[in-house]
């Protein structure tokens, strides 16, 4: 008989349920569960799943496919079975000790996010990926960039061409390119970076615009940065100042018969788009901070960072100029971009900037993944952002979705996300690598990050 381990009541003979199960070679079978492939738009009802190894070794039928018998089982009749989600604007803190980094990528597995991009990277970033790698520190797979390059690290274009060549002899995947460029600098960093072979990403420099950025190759714009931008009248006689950030100053005068070619130039140039709309939505949106004062993810963030994140919100509110119509313009105008993006076959990349105002690292994913169908994209559309997508962006073909020899990087959940996108929020387990999270083990991993934070 096989040993079963149904995670929300039993105990293994080897762990308890509030203990991490991992090991090499170990086979784990999903039995009678609902798969979400997600390379298809379907639900395969009645599946077994077996992982082993980082693997996807059998699937198909419950009748006909048979787990091992030294098998953990797990219980999927009435749950969902789909790839873990990929935070591809992620943070980690930039400091040389693991406890806060291991604490922020526990919150990022236990929202089932198995892959994260860190858009603010440190040296100590480069160890932390290598100890992911080799499974001494527990978290998503890690893509790092360096310290960003920005008008306050790149003074000169000497200076410019010097930090890329660098962060390419120092190891790390990317480039991360903040505000701040100029026609001067920016030049030399990307033909830099072509010669040496790294990517680039990040923000547009408002003194660069996104037509140069869309020219220039960058692997992903992040936030539409430069977006609103470029379709609004006038903005070349504004400073950086008047527009505001991501444009949220002039997005109500934006001239929307020029998203077409905007989106088109992305599209032809191979730009992909991570949209970060939670930063958007909750920060620059019209509600004000009481909104947000009582949101049940700020427990798990430092009561000083959360103090300063309502500070900046109510700061932003009371800005001489500030305008509720105007703040709604700018929130419809980005829906109208995601749109746009969607429907030309842009690549959309699911990634929202935590730890960021009111983002808590890991739960703003799923605030992502509803604003995205907010906007117009299909529950569908919008977990490929996070999976499919990212597979075909980082061309990696056995990633991204649940098929037999595919990464098991897994979730799941309680209920169907393609039938109401916030039962993402429904995990009921997750694999990363080898190391399998029953639902008892991430809550009790929530429960010490809360008490740890508590004032």
């Amino acid at each position: 008989m096989y040993r079963y381990l149904l995670l929300l009541l039993l105990l293994s003979p080897v762990v308890s349920a509030q203990e991490l199960v991992t090991g090499k070679n170990r086979e784990i079978a999903f039995v009678a569960v609902n798969v979400i492939p997600m390379d298809k738009n379907e639900v395969v009802k009645n599946q077994t799943v077996i992982v082993k190894n980082g693997r996807i070794i059998e699937m198909g039928p419950s009748g006909k496919v048979k787990p091992g018998s030294q098998a953990t089982i797990i219980d999927g009749k009435g749950k969902y079975l789909l790839p873990g989600w990929a935070e591809m604007h992620a943070h980690v803190p930039q400091v040389d000790n693991f406890g806060p980094m291991k604490e922020v990528l526990m919150l990022y597995l236990v929202n089932g996010i198995t892959q994260i991009r860190g858009m603010l990277g440190a040296p100590s970033h480069l160890e932390l990926r290598n100890r992911i790698r080799s499974g001494d520190i527990l978290g998503p797979h890690f893509i790092t960039s360096g310290p960003s390059l920005s008008g306050q690290s790149v003074r000169s274009p000497e200076r410019g061409v010097e930090m890329v060549k660098e962060q390419k002899a120092a190891g790390y995947d990317f480039l991360k390119l903040h505000p701040g460029l100029t026609k001067a600098t920016f030049p030399g960093i990307v033909q830099t970076a072509k010669s040496v072979g790294i990517p680039f990403a990040g923000h547009v420099s408002f003194n660069v615009g996104v037509w140069a950025a869309i020219e220039s190759g960058y692997a992903t714009i992040d936030h539409m940065d430069g977006f609103i931008e470029a379709i609004t009248p006038g903005v070349d006689t504004m400073a950086a100042s008047e527009t505001g950030l991501f444009g949220a100053k002039i997005a109500y005068k934006a001239d929307r018969s020029k998203i077409g070619s905007l989106v088109k130039a992305l599209k032809a140039n191979r730009i992909a788009v991570v949209p970060t709309e939670a930063l958007a939505e909750r920060w620059l949106s019209p509600e004000g901070v009481e909104v947000y004062e009582n949101d049940p993810d700020l427990k798990y963030i430092d009561p000083k960072e959360r103090e300063r994140w309502l500070t900046v919100k109510r700061n932003y509110q009371n800005e001489p100029g500030f305008n509720k119509e105007h703040a709604r313009a700018l929130i419809r105008v980005r829906q109208e971009l995601l749109r746009a993006c969607q429907k030309e076959g842009v690549n959309l990349l699911l990634g929202s900037d935590g730890p960021q105002i009111l983002n808590v690292p890991g739960f703003s994913i799923h605030h992502e993944l509803k604003y995205l169908v907010d906007a117009g994209l299909t529950p569908y559309e919008a977990l490929k952002t996070g999976t499919v997508n990212v597979a075909k962006f980082l061309g990696k073909e056995k990633s991204g979705a649940v098929r037999k020899g595919f990464d098991s990087d897994l979730v799941l959940l309680a209920g169907n996300p393609l039938e109401n996108i916030e039962n993402s929020r429904r995990i009921e387990a997750v694999i990363i690598g080898t190391s399998l999270l029953s639902r008892e083990f991430m809550d009790s991993e929530l429960e010490k990050i809360a008490t740890s934070h508590k004032q």
